[in-house]
């Protein structure tokens, strides 16, 4: 695919009507949900309030080259961004954006291959795949794959109407990182060099775990795969309900070897159809060798490259400081093969690094995460998004000010996944311990509160929702937390040792605040 003949071409095309749309909204001659339903084609939604917008800018896989990422710094310090956050589609979220803004950054990002088309309202979103894969031990590096179908599920931007957000993943091992086995379509790489596929799976109201459509597919068969479900879609999928219209509820309308049947034989459409969707891409070759230097710390990963390294970097709640991008850039910009890579649980990976190189990214990226549930994942909540319940970010930095001044150890409590409201953007329902935003009635008096998950799992072979505890106010939350690292730290464990035998004991704590 050309970017120049397509994508491009498309937003020249399509930029005057979302300027107009955009002025309407904003002089009211809109309302939010007409304006919600139009602009999130261009990956922009209007905040909270309606005076303010935010834009999510796509990286396939999160890779972020060094191009793209002068790009973003040079943006955030021409418009004053003061606020950005990394999602856990491996996207980059700018907010509290005017309109004039938002076209600028629209329309120039497309001059750096970053593309805003799709990445909200019913349309392909952001293909995910694990942050490390091709530099860390793996079944076999996804990445040219994932960008094969990046590049193709673009050209679907302009076709007939996809299920809500249709969202595709590739997974390198068991870890199961980018959650292929529920996601509406997922890969999920076999240690034979092939994919086994899983489809109609998902997060969010009604979670499922995704049914298996192909076995041993080799990965030059992709995009066949990708084209079976837009059609299995197209004929199966629950259109006149908006709240149904996603690929998991075909499971409830088919039945599992009903849409076995169904995605097979929109597979042999596609297969006998004589369109040519074969993908010949070559396994990425890392050149760069290392200087010799041994780097160590809690954020330097080894890569399986010999001599080079990884540094992790997790800005606590996703909420990235704006100025991080430049630093980054500034640091790496003359380091050979050097890139960042943005992980699905918020956090970024800087990689094909010295020992030399490692340290010194190392040194401008200690202001995040240091322990566990410092790397907790949360949405960016009900403060800027509009159909937000709760205020996640809030939250997060409430929980960990106060385990911070309990001083207790990173190894008594995990991470954990906080969603602002049942759409499952902090993926609460597969963390080990997962809080959904909501509100609770007490003598007929709203409370801000949370509901309680506990033991969900991504890892393949053992995928599990988790499972719901109960209702605790917002306010008891950090309290919560603080006594149940205390609580497991008195048994000399780690919280996943301890959890193994003790939930009983999870199960009374939580009791004691429960609403």
């Amino acid at each position: 695919m050309n970017m120049g003949e397509t994508t491009y071409e498309i937003w020249k095309e399509k930029l005057d009507d979302f300027k107009e749309k955009t002025e309407a909204f904003y002089a009211g001659e809109v309302d939010k949900k007409e304006y919600k339903g139009f602009s999130g084609k261009y990956g922009s939604y209007a905040q909270r309030g309606g005076k303010a917008s935010m834009l999510r800018l796509r990286f396939t896989g999160g890779i972020i080259t060094k191009d793209k990422l002068k790009f973003v710094a040079d943006s955030i310090e021409k418009h004053q961004i003061n606020l950005v956050h990394l999602t856990t589609c491996q996207t980059v979220q700018l907010h509290n954006l005017n309109p004039s803004q938002v076209y600028d950054i629209m329309e120039h990002a497309l001059e750096h291959g970053i593309v805003t088309m799709g990445g909200g309202g019913d349309y392909p979103r952001n293909v995910t795949m694990p942050p490390l894969s091709g530099v860390e031990e793996e079944y076999f590096d996804v990445t040219p794959y994932a960008k094969a179908a990046g590049e193709y599920l673009l050209t679907f931007i302009e076709k007939e109407k996809m299920p809500r957000k249709l969202k595709v993943s590739f997974s390198n091992s068991p870890a199961n990182i980018s959650h292929a086995t529920f996601r509406d379509l997922g890969f999920a790489a076999r240690p034979d060099g092939k994919f086994d596929v899983y489809s109609a799976g998902g997060l969010g109201a009604n979670p499922l775990f995704g049914i298996k459509v192909g076995e041993a597919v080799d990965p030059e068969m992709i995009l066949y795969y990708i084209r079976a479900m837009w059609e299995t879609f197209r004929s199966y999928g629950n259109y006149e309900n908006r709240a149904k219209a996603r690929t998991r509820y075909m499971q409830q309308t088919l039945g599992q070897e009903g849409y076995q049947k169904a995605f097979k034989e929109k597979l042999d459409e596609v297969m006998a159809s004589g369109e040519d969707l074969r993908i010949h891409k070559k396994q990425e070759t890392i050149s760069k060798t290392g200087d010799g230097t041994v780097a160590e710390g809690s954020q330097i990963i080894k890569q399986k490259q010999e001599g080079l390294y990884a540094v992790y970097y997790h800005p606590i709640g996703g909420s990235i400081n704006p100025s991080k991008f430049r630093e980054i850039y500034q640091v790496i910009k003359d380091m050979d093969q050097a890139e960042v890579r943005l992980s699905p649980d918020e956090s970024m990976y800087i990689i094909n690094l010295t020992g030399t190189e490692a340290k010194q990214v190392q040194t401008i990226t200690k202001d995040g995460a240091t322990t566990s549930l410092e790397e907790s994942v949360a949405c960016i909540g009900a403060s800027i998004c509009q159909v937000g319940v709760r205020d996640s970010q809030k939250l997060i930095k409430s929980i960990v000010e106060a385990v911070r001044a309990s001083d207790l150890p990173g190894h008594v409590l995990p991470k954990l996944n906080i969603s602002g409201c049942p759409s499952s953007c902090g993926m609460h329902q597969i963390g080990t311990i997962g809080f959904r935003g909501g509100v609770k009635l007490i003598d007929k008096v709203p409370n801000p509160s949370f509901t309680l998950f506990l033991n969900g799992c991504a890892y393949q072979g053992n995928e599990r929702m988790g499972k719901e505890i109960g209702v605790i106010l917002e306010k008891d939350i950090p309290e919560f937390l603080v006594e149940l690292g205390k609580t497991v730290l008195a048994s000399g464990l780690c919280f996943e040792d301890w959890i193994k035998t003790e939930e009983e004991a999870f199960l009374k704590l939580a009791g004691s605040y429960l609403k």
